[in-house]
């Protein structure tokens, strides 16, 4: 028995369990996971806690980071349309974006030709339609190229998530097309950046899912705890117990009332898990 049996702990990827931001502006490749994270989380990990990395990354993009990340919980892939179990290599639940999403994403692009659109597939393949600079820079970051596709029409099915990609004042206005069109109350449409606009099937988010692998593992939502640095990550931040943001975090981030810790670059989950550390004996 250890002192965190029957704790869930689940952190975003980017940002909060490892700093990307400056990977992302020159290219660089995404560093390791901070050593101090890595002993704090096989700490948490041999004292019976259970940890899940909950990434807004498609399973294309996050499978070359997932090795250097020790886990031992399924992980929230695609921000929140599917569950995956790295040990068993299968998704264990998904929730797909309708037949309408297609059409309705198309009709986006024909709006607004600056914007761009990934395409997730939940066969591990990532459809791109009119890539932009923003395309690219994801690319580097994910170190996944997207498979072009003429219109989003032409992508096949099933898809857990549409990505528009453009400057932030573009993505508003999508954001208040799709709303004026009533398709917005069909989906989750939320911002994982300045410059990324998701798209998922309603109720497909962080916070869904992290209720739906707490109850899977037989965890009490009173002994989750959840980490994040973006609006993607608020549902999730909400749902649990207590959440916490790294410094770097969104000023919407702090407002929902996140529990704010150190810098990601400084080792954020190292310092929840001190938190916690303090709080089970």
């Amino acid at each position: 028995m250890g002192k965190f049996d029957g704790v869930l702990l689940a952190s975003d990827f980017d940002n909060t369990l490892v700093y990307t931001e400056e990977c992302l502006r020159s290219g660089q490749p995404v560093p390791p996971l901070l050593e101090r994270n890595r002993k704090a989380l096989e700490y948490f990990m041999a004292e019976g806690g259970r940890f899940s990395v909950a990434t807004g990354r498609a399973l294309a993009a996050f499978v070359n980071y997932a090795a250097g990340v020790p886990m031992n919980a399924p992980c929230i892939i695609c921000n929140g349309a599917s569950l995956y179990d790295f040990a068993a290599e299968a998704y264990l639940e998904t929730a797909l974006l309708d037949e309408h999403a297609r059409e309705r994403g198309q009709a986006v692009l024909d709006k607004f030709p600056e914007v761009a659109i990934e395409a997730y597939h939940i066969d591990n393949v990532i459809h791109g339609v009119h890539p932009n600079a923003i395309t690219r820079q994801h690319e580097r970051l994910t170190k996944v190229q997207v498979t072009e596709a003429p219109t989003v029409l032409d992508v096949p099915l099933p898809l857990g998530k549409l990505l528009f990609e453009a400057e932030h004042e573009s993505l508003e206005a999508v954001a208040a097309y799709l709303r004026k069109q009533g398709w917005a109350e069909d989906y989750e449409l939320i911002f994982s950046g300045k410059t990324l606009l998701e798209m998922t099937a309603k109720g497909a988010n962080k916070g869904g899912m992290i209720r739906r692998l707490a109850a899977r593992l037989g965890i009490s939502m009173e002994h989750v705890y959840c980490a994040g640095d973006e609006a993607n990550d608020i549902s999730m931040l909400q749902a649990a117990k207590e959440g916490f943001a790294p410094e770097n975090c969104i000023p919407a981030v702090r407002v929902c009332g996140a529990t704010i810790v150190c810098h990601a670059e400084e080792g954020a989950i190292a310092e929840v898990i001190e938190i916690l550390d303090k709080r089970y004996r």
